[in-house]
């Protein structure tokens, strides 16, 4: 069957993960997926045409309706087993955690972005492998601009967890991409800084003209030979799980209309917001504009 057409502003690909999250307080079971997490945050603030493209057991499907009923043009690929994934977060640092891989879905093939166009591609994988370079080559033609987070290139499976590793292919896919996520972690691995501004602008040299680099505190961002910064300031932190895939979503997102300085402090808002509480962003852009009046 040919698949239906996606003609959108900005598309969230990535497989959906069903997450149990161990924190000090407890342990939960909730939705997740960077994809999830993105298009969510997109539809609620943005005045934008949104899709997303996920692989997805159909006792998952909620997630899909849920997506569907808040205006995204959602593709679910078919999957025997949904990813599940076990985050553990020893401490209140939300980038000290140790994630299990109990079940995998498939792996996004080049045919699966057929009938796909988009302004911008957000591509957030949970390890490497999800989103081959083949796949990522075709999705590239599809979109104006591709972003893509790191963890689903650096992070692969060892004994039924994740590590960071190494890249081979990193020059080139990043030779593809225009705006490269990544946290304090991984940008040490990639350039073997655990400077934020150093290490941005290391990774700046390997192709992407824009970098989102996320760490505890707050987010840098390096574009056109500038250098951006906006802290994080949830009034709590329920919500740890997500944080990233969040941020590169509002920062994406708002690219289209804005520029960089105004879209990182953006993406600082409304990930504090979504920090707040488990799961994805589900206030309203209003909320957004709000502490961005009172905090930036």
């Amino acid at each position: 069957m040919k698949p239906t057409q996606i003609d959108v502003d900005i598309c969230f690909i990535g497989n959906y993960t069903r997450d149990s999250v161990v924190e000090l307080r407890g342990t939960h079971q909730i939705d997740g997926g960077a994809f999830y997490y993105g298009a969510s945050a997109a539809a609620r603030t943005e005045d934008v045409r949104v899709g997303a493209i996920t692989h997805l057991a159909s006792t998952d499907l909620h997630v899909a309706r849920l997506l569907a009923s808040n205006g995204v043009a959602v593709r679910v690929l078919d999957t025997p087993q949904s990813t599940c994934l076990r985050l553990e977060y020893p401490t209140e640092n939300p980038d000290e955690r140790t994630i299990y891989v109990e079940a995998r879905a498939k792996s996004f093939r080049p045919r699966d972005f057929a009938g796909l166009r988009a302004r911008t591609a957000v591509v957030g994988a949970s390890f490497r492998g999800e989103v081959s370079l083949k796949a990522l080559e075709r999705l590239a033609r599809h979109a104006g601009r591709l972003a893509v987070d790191v963890q689903g290139f650096v992070r692969v499976i060892r004994r039924g967890r994740l590590a960071v590793e190494s890249w081979p292919e990193s020059q080139t896919v990043l030779s593809l991409v225009e705006v490269l996520k990544a946290d304090v972690v991984e940008a040490g691995i990639l350039t073997g800084s655990t400077d934020p501004q150093r290490a941005a602008r290391m990774l700046q040299e390997l192709g992407p003209r824009e970098i989102l680099l996320t760490h505890r505190d707050g987010l840098l961002v390096r574009a056109d030979g500038q250098e951006h910064q906006a802290a994080f300031v949830p009034r709590r932190v329920l919500g740890r799980s997500g944080r990233g895939d969040t941020c590169l979503a509002a920062y994406a997102s708002r690219r289209l209309s804005a520029g960089p300085a105004e879209a990182a402090a953006w993406a600082a808002a409304l990930t504090s917001l979504k920090m707040e509480s488990p799961g994805p962003f589900a206030l309203d852009r209003r909320a957004v504009e709000e502490l961005m009046a009172r905090r930036y």
